[in-house]
């Protein structure tokens, strides 16, 4: 799989790199700070990212004065297995070098698939932030020639906690979580009733 760089001019469709903001306290204390364990863990709010002074800079210059969260995705993983997107932003910062596997809303059909022949993979460099735009479509970092990964994730508060009611039918069937909308993949290992909605194969970033 061809995998291009956020500073490339691809990525401008998917994303942007973030060089305003000091997320150097932010790397350390996820790099030294937070467990690598061999599957993928998604922690949504974590106090000693939420205490450090960026939190502050993200929710008044990035995020407009909305209450924010700060957690991490960590682990190993090379596949892409579902693809996920918000209705809004979220900013993820490397600890380690990282792969994004990513897509665009737009390009999702009127039945709610998705070919994963669209998706483009883009390497994410140890230390660098990037915004993934709301329509963008997002999972699981991926780690580098078999390394774990360690990517914190922001996003506006309550994004991604469990739903309240029940949803089904057309795109409400693909809310899984608050803020969140998935595409599975047949093959990703995703839990027995996840929504589906990737066609094609599900993508590897060492093939």
């Amino acid at each position: 799989m061809k995998i291009y760089s956020v500073a490339d001019r691809e990525f401008k469709d998917y994303g942007r790199v973030i060089k305003d903001i000091d997320f150097s306290e932010l790397v350390k204390v996820l790099e030294e700070g937070t467990p690598l364990p061999e599957n993928v863990t998604y922690v949504a709010s974590l106090p000693a990212l939420e205490e450090l002074p960026v939190m502050e800079a993200l929710t008044d210059k990035f995020y407009g004065e909305l209450p924010i969260q700060i957690g991490y995705c960590n682990g190993h993983n090379t596949m892409l297995n579902a693809l996920e997107y918000h209705r809004s932003s979220e900013v993820n910062v490397a600890a380690t070098d990282a792969v994004l596997i990513l897509g665009r809303q737009q390009e999702i059909a009127e039945d709610y698939t998705y070919d994963t022949g669209l998706a483009k993979a883009f390497f994410v460099p140890k230390g660098t932030a990037v915004e993934i735009y709301a329509t963008t479509l997002h999972y699981a970092p991926c780690g580098v020639k078999g390394a774990g990964f360690k990517v914190a994730v922001i996003l506006p508060k309550g994004t991604n906690l469990e739903l309240e009611k029940k949803h089904e039918g057309g795109e409400d069937g693909h809310l899984t979580a608050k803020n969140k909308w998935l595409l599975g993949h047949p093959e990703g290992g995703l839990p027995e009733g996840s929504p589906m909605g990737l066609v094609g194969k599900n993508l590897c970033i060492d093939e």
